[in-house]
């Protein structure tokens, strides 16, 4: 896999641009119905119960968008994290590792929603965020594990070898 210095800088950026995004579509975007709850839109509120708003946004929707919207957007929202955390810092390549901080930045992002923001601080949104991190750092693993055993010629040079 190319590991030179250029490339992980790329890498870094991306990184760090992915993060600038999040951040402010978490923390300072508002999201049409982000807020309901006993203190109605704009209310301040928190989960800490697993699995309870997975299961009242699954079972009380009135379409089958909220849950896709809602649901499926907290897990790809952080599929680049666990992608991009490895390819941008080299001694961060372990899935537990990755995971474990994919976690962490959700944690964080929850806990500021709560503090500093009218939105509804979720333990489900960890979850879900958390697992699209997890899938982000198994396409990760995978995507070094064929990038290490691919060979091509490259078009200045047909006679050597380079690694992808």
């Amino acid at each position: 896999m190319v590991t030179n210095r250029k490339n992980k800088q790329r890498w870094a950026i991306l990184f760090l641009l992915y993060l600038i995004v999040v951040l402010y579509i978490t923390l300072f975007a508002w999201n049409y119905g982000a807020s309901l709850g006993p203190e109605g839109p704009g209310g301040r509120n928190y989960n800490l119960v697993p699995l309870r708003s997975i299961y009242r946004i699954s079972v009380f929707s009135p379409d089958i968008w909220d849950p896709i919207r809602i649901l499926l957007g907290n897990v790809l929202l952080f599929i680049p994290f666990g992608f991009l955390l490895p390819m941008a810092v080299k001694k961060i390549h372990k899935l537990k590792t990755i995971v474990g901080l994919g976690c962490l930045f959700s944690l964080f992002i929850e806990t500021n929603q709560f503090l500093f923001t009218y939105r509804v601080a979720n333990v489900d949104d960890v979850i879900l965020n958390t697992v699209g991190a997890w899938i982000g750092a198994v396409l990760y693993i995978v995507f070094a594990f064929f990038a290490t055993r691919i060979h091509y010629i490259a078009p200045s040079d047909n006679k050597r070898k380079h690694y992808i």
